[in-house]
Order: structure tokens, then C-alpha cells, then sequence
């Protein structure tokens, strides 16, 4: 069951993520074990198909009355906030993907 300590803990990470000061960009791809960029990326997708299906099981609960509304609108809410966190990383690879094809070689 969703609650709001939980949508609060997933707006924080992703506010983690997008904050540029964190050393996450730093950590990808060095030299000391860290996590590689396909990882991070594998992992944020399947975070992101997670949470869509925790809410669509959230709503299917509410179809049957066995769940709370503020339950499956907090499930609704997480996942939107993934997908558009995941929609605006995909457009900043392809704007990064297109600034290196207009360079000139």
C-alpha cells in the first residue's frame, strides 16, 4: 500500500537525480566500481515500469473496493513524475546526441 512518506521519498530521489551538484554524473563510468551508464539507465527504466504497474494494480484494487483513493492517486501521482523525469532525460540525450553531429570533424 502506497503512502505519502512514500510518494515524498520518490519525489526526493528524483529530485536527487536532477540536482546537477550530486557526484552522480561523476560516479558514471570512472575507475571505481561504480555503476556504468547502461546500468543507471536499465535500473531507472525498471523503476519507471515499476511504479506503472504498482498503480495499475493500486487502480484495479480501487475497481474491486479494496484499496484507498488517496492510495491510488499517490500511485498515480509516483509515476507520473517517473515518466516525465524519464521523458526529459531522454530529451536531453537526443538534443547531447545532436550537438555531436553538428560537430564539425
Amino acid at each position: 500500500m502506497t503512502s505519502p512518506s512514500a510518494a515524498a521519498g520518490a519525489y526526493a530521489s528524483l529530485a536527487r537525480l536532477a540536482n546537477p551538484s550530486t557526484n552522480l554524473g561523476r560516479a558514471v563510468g570512472e575507475a571505481n566500481g561504480g555503476p556504468s551508464f547502461g546500468e543507471l539507465l536499465r535500473s531507472a527504466v525498471g523503476n519507471v515500469v515499476d511504479s506503472g504497474r504498482k498503480a495499475d494494480t493500486q487502480a484495479h484494487a480501487m475497481a474491486a473496493g479494496k484499496a484507498n483513493v488517496v492510495d491510488v492517486v499517490t500511485a498515480v501521482a509516483e509515476t507520473e513524475v517517473a515518466v516525465e523525469a524519464m521523458v526529459a532525460v531522454r530529451d536531453r540525450v537526443i538534443a547531447a546526441y545532436e550537438e555531436i553531429m553538428r560537430m564539425p570533424i
